[in-house]
């Protein structure tokens, strides 16, 4: 875990205590704990088990079934495991949703994550880890986007995100404690090992809904817009597989303790937009199958374009894509869809 200063000196990179895991039994956050335990941390898991899976938990972790908004509990948890870094994934991510009803958004992830900060500050906690968004955007000027680009976002979802970043950075600022804020783009895919996936039933990404249809679940997967200003009116979107998104997660924990006086926002995405007609045609592809598409209203929320300009993560960290490729993530997708079938779920 020792990496290589700026300075050509190696800087120790190791984290001296566990890890907590917010939302930890969900989707993004269980590929996480994979690869911390894969990277031999030790982890703890909080979940209050409303959207995630008891069984997506990696046996290595401890499982707390409690929410973040419980300060208390978080305080007790981050003592009796002895935790020295958040990652929060913990919250609600449907963007239309957020639109129909903001107050949960603000609650589950606003309000929530602002308990969750202060139990951290409490107890001491350095390093702390951020679940953003893309959504912080907007409807960007430009494409890609960069990360000191106008934070303007169209729905509350996005902006329930954008008031947890600007609490980390004024946290940070007062007190001992850094921080990443990852803003992620669309992830999709699942572990090429078949550890773990997109689980959530009525999930809204496109990728999985596409690979449910092709396995039976669904009935055709609509498309929402088709007049937007792209190349064939539909929607694009940078996919990044959830296997590199969770590596680089650890790789910006160690970012973290080897700089403990410096924090940072990063997108994470591959600089490579697709289509949503274009992500279709993969799955066809790979299933050899044809899915039925019904053209649909936009929905709300909803921007034409959203492209990750990824130079300043692969500046700051050592990560390197290593999934990126569409056909492979929808493979990996279909797999994971296969096994929960297999596994009556």
């Amino acid at each position: 875990m020792d990496g290589q200063g700026s300075d050509g000196r190696m800087s120790d990179t190791r984290l001296s205590g566990k890890v907590m895991v917010t939302g930890g039994a969900g989707y993004i956050g269980s590929h996480a704990v994979l690869a911390l335990a894969d990277a031999g941390y030790d982890v703890v898991v909080v979940d209050n088990l409303v959207t995630g899976f008891a069984w997506a938990v990696d046996s290595r972790a401890t499982l707390v079934e409690a929410d973040v908004s419980d300060i208390e509990t978080i305080r007790t948890t981050i003592r009796e495991h002895g935790v020295r870094a958040i990652m929060h994934f913990a919250g609600s991510v449907v963007v239309p949703e957020s639109v129909s009803d903001p107050l949960k958004y603000y609650r589950n992830n606003t309000a929530a994550s602002r308990a969750l900060i202060e139990a951290a500050v409490a107890e001491g906690v350095p390093h702390f880890i951020f679940s953003s968004t893309a959504a912080t955007y907007g409807t960007p000027e430009r494409v890609p986007v960069q990360e000191g680009d106008p934070k303007a976002p169209i729905n509350p979802y996005g902006m329930s995100k954008l008031m947890t970043e600007i609490m980390l950075k004024d946290i940070a600022a007062a007190h001992p404690i850094n921080y990443c804020a990852l803003r992620y783009f669309n992830v999709a895919g699942a572990d090429p090992a078949g550890r773990s996936g997109q689980s959530t039933v009525g999930a809204t990404h496109l990728i999985k809904i596409a690979v449910e249809a092709a396995t039976g679940k669904r009935g055709h997967v609509g498309v929402y817009g088709t007049d937007f200003a792209t190349r064939d009116g539909t929607g694009v979107r940078d996919y990044i597989h959830v296997s590199d998104l969770a590596a680089a997660h650890v790789a910006a924990l160690e970012l973290l303790v080897a700089e403990p006086s410096e924090s940072h926002t990063l997108n994470c995405g591959y600089g490579r937009g697709f289509s949503v007609l274009e992500v279709l045609d993969a799955v066809d592809r790979v299933t050899n199958m044809t899915i039925e598409r019904r053209m649909e209203g936009r929905r709300a929320g909803d921007p034409a374009e959203l492209v990750a300009d990824n130079g300043a993560i692969l500046a700051a960290l050592p990560w390197r894509p290593e999934r990126d490729n569409l056909d492979g993530i929808v493979r990996d997708a279909l797999a994971w869809e296969r096994k929960l079938a297999e596994m009556g779920k």
